[in-house]
């Protein structure tokens, strides 16, 4: 887990046991012997973060809200062959982001407005181009999309 993934942890664990900023860095010195947690290294964090479950604390499991599908196939296909694309190493940001993303830079200009979501599209001619530039992408890195595609 993340430096930073960790710093959250804590920040979300003191607030549901009810931590004041001054107690959490009272409980960070006590634990660390460090107050502040930039000055911690991810061992140190860890321990915060033991410390905190000790007290009461229960992180809950994939805390990112689980994104619904797309309701159109052709979008839900769109959000398959960018999970295609990253597992292939041709995109860096996976997910609906890094795809609104693509959307955004590579529309904007022809299309004058992009929704910030994909999901949101309507308009079949433009949810057809981001198929094509997707499906043509696909093609250009060799990933297979069957013969239905």
């Amino acid at each position: 887990m993340s430096i930073r993934s960790l710093q959250k942890m804590v920040h979300v664990g003191c607030r549901e046991l009810g931590l004041d900023a001054d107690t959490r860095r009272d409980l960070q010195l006590v634990t660390t012997g460090k107050s502040s947690m930039a000055d911690m290294s991810e061992g140190e964090l860890n321990k915060l973060v033991g410390e905190l479950k000790k007290r009461g604390f229960r992180p809950k499991s994939g805390t990112a809200a689980k994104r619904p599908a797309a309701e159109r196939p052709d979008i839900r296909f769109c959000h398959v062959m960018w999970r295609l694309l990253h597992e292939a190493g041709a995109v860096k940001v996976s997910g609906a982001r890094g795809l609104n993303g693509f959307v955004r830079k590579r529309f904007e200009a022809s299309w004058g407005a992009v929704p910030l979501d994909i999901d949101h599209l309507r308009e079949p001619g433009q949810i057809r181009d981001v198929v094509e530039a997707l499906k043509d992408w696909c093609a250009r890195v060799n990933i297979d999309l069957g013969s239905g595609a």
